[in-house]
């Protein structure tokens, strides 16, 4: 079985309307809640994600509300997608990952948890998919050894091969 990491801006186009949008809303359709998993430290980052859109007056203050709301519902209280807390150890493991790529330290983050649940996950004959469309943490993730996929550049077709494998 397949299960899927998603960053803050992937989890942050479920909620407003940008490029990828169309492809996350299809995932979150078509993978149960226990499949995906995201990083419990990345939720501020989506928050800030849905924050910018309304400070841009790129949604109106109701769409914000709204938005903001389903993401508290849906992931933020959900008991069912995995939230990960990255240890200290996994923190100071990803400060190596800053040295070696070009990634902030919450990509980083990402990247040294994502890698850890891939390895365990991976044990039991399943595998991770990181679903992002930051190019650096993507870069990163595939030289790390571990799947990806792009929500601006991928196609549901692509995504749905990936699903079903």
């Amino acid at each position: 079985m397949i299960y899927f990491w998603l960053d803050a801006n992937a989890i942050a186009k479920q909620y407003v309307t940008e490029r990828g949008t169309p492809i996350i809303n299809h995932l979150f359709r078509r993978v149960s809640a226990e499949r995906m998993i995201c990083l419990f430290d990345s939720m501020d980052e989506t928050r800030f994600v849905i924050v910018k859109k309304r400070n841009r007056a790129e949604i109106t203050v109701s769409e914000f509300n709204q938005a903001i709301q389903q993401f508290e519902a849906e992931v933020v209280n959900s008991t069912e997608i995995v939230q990960v807390h990255a240890t200290i150890d996994q923190k100071e493991a990803a400060r190596q990952l800053i040295h070696d790529y070009p990634i902030n330290s919450s990509d980083a983050y990402i990247l040294q948890c994502a890698l850890d649940k891939a390895n365990e996950l991976r044990v039991d004959g399943h595998d991770l998919i990181l679903v992002s469309n930051d190019q650096a943490l993507l870069g990163a993730a595939k030289s790390e050894r571990l799947r990806t996929f792009d929500p601006n550049a991928g196609s549901q077709t692509a995504l749905d091969v990936l699903i079903n494998s």
